[in-house]
């Protein structure tokens, strides 16, 4: 299956709810006027867009409705596939220029972030660049475990302690075995913690003082993985880590089963924090950069 056959049949469920509604209320309407608007933001909230990010698209709706002279219902659908694509557009390209750079990999357990680790692994090889993985979350039994058979899977360096141990001093230990060994990315899993330990942020802001410290002049991601199926709830989950992180970006992973795709958005518009990479399925190559054009048209296209 092809890039774009992928992204689709991952995107089908957010379509179908999304889009479903829409055609159905634009065909019932013979005229564009303020009940058409407020109908359609209800729409979008319901499909996990968010309250604010659904109030502001409509605006701009509103806005170029009036400005091109549009009258026709049906029409307004292109122009939620334009305005959509606009809001998504600007950083989503990894920043990885430096020798090595350095990728951490942060967020709850259960949204799939050791995987993630891995697929990026696996990218990065295929594109012929050296990679070492440091097993920083000491604190799950199979962590350590799982992130060495994807490094045996996608070739790469690992780079690990026993259960129990400072992640700090793996992150470390990770940083000057890529200098040693001439690694163009360091990507480093930690432990699954949640949004309200207080002290499993202290300890992700200790990791982000060793990288700055070992690495001062290097590129740095910061990825929170997200689960699309949790909705709002990730949104909640994005801005706890971006206050305590400095995220760089989100990888939002399980977007193929769930049909609350719209979470995308509120992501972007409500945090200004963009999205890197979605998952749209098991296999490897399922992870995938985001696009924000294709990921409009998907949704919102014609």
């Amino acid at each position: 299956m092809g890039f774009f056959s992928k992204i689709s049949a991952g995107l089908k469920k957010t379509r179908d709810s999304i889009m479903g509604s829409v055609n159905s209320m634009l065909h019932a309407f013979t005229k564009i006027d303020e009940d058409l608007f407020e109908e359609l933001e209800e729409i979008l909230i319901m499909g996990d867009v968010g309250a604010p990010t659904a109030g502001r698209i409509c605006d701009e709706l509103r806005r170029k409705v009036k400005e091109r002279g549009v009258t026709d219902p049906e029409a307004v659908r292109g122009l939620l596939y334009e305005t959509v694509a606009e809001m998504l557009r600007g950083g989503q390209e990894l920043r990885l220029t430096t020798k090595p750079s350095v990728i951490l990999v942060i967020g709850v357990n259960g949204v799939g972030k050791t995987t993630t680790i891995g697929k990026l692994a696996a990218r990065f090889r295929t594109e012929g660049k050296k990679v070492v993985l440091g097993a920083a979350d000491t604190f799950r039994a199979a962590a350590i475990e799982q992130l060495e058979i994807w490094a045996e899977r996608a070739g790469a360096d690992i780079v690990k302690h026993t259960q129990g141990a400072d992640p700090a001093a793996v992150v470390f230990d990770s940083i000057a075995a890529a200098k040693a060994r001439g690694a163009d990315v360091v990507i480093c899993d930690t432990a699954g913690r949640l949004h309200n330990k207080k002290n499993l942020m202290d300890e992700l802001a200790k990791i982000s003082r060793i990288i700055d410290r070992e690495l001062p002049d290097a590129d740095k991601e910061v990825l929170l993985v997200l689960d699309a199926t949790t909705g709002q709830n990730a949104v909640n989950q994005a801005r706890e880590f971006k206050n305590a992180a400095g995220i760089t970006g989100i990888v939002l992973t399980k977007l193929d089963g769930t049909a609350r795709g719209g979470v995308v958005l509120a992501i972007r518009e409500d945090l200004d924090v963009p999205v890197k990479f979605i998952g749209v399925g098991e296999g490897v190559d399922d992870l995938q950069p985001f696009d924000p054009d294709d990921f409009a048209r998907e949704i919102f296209g014609e």
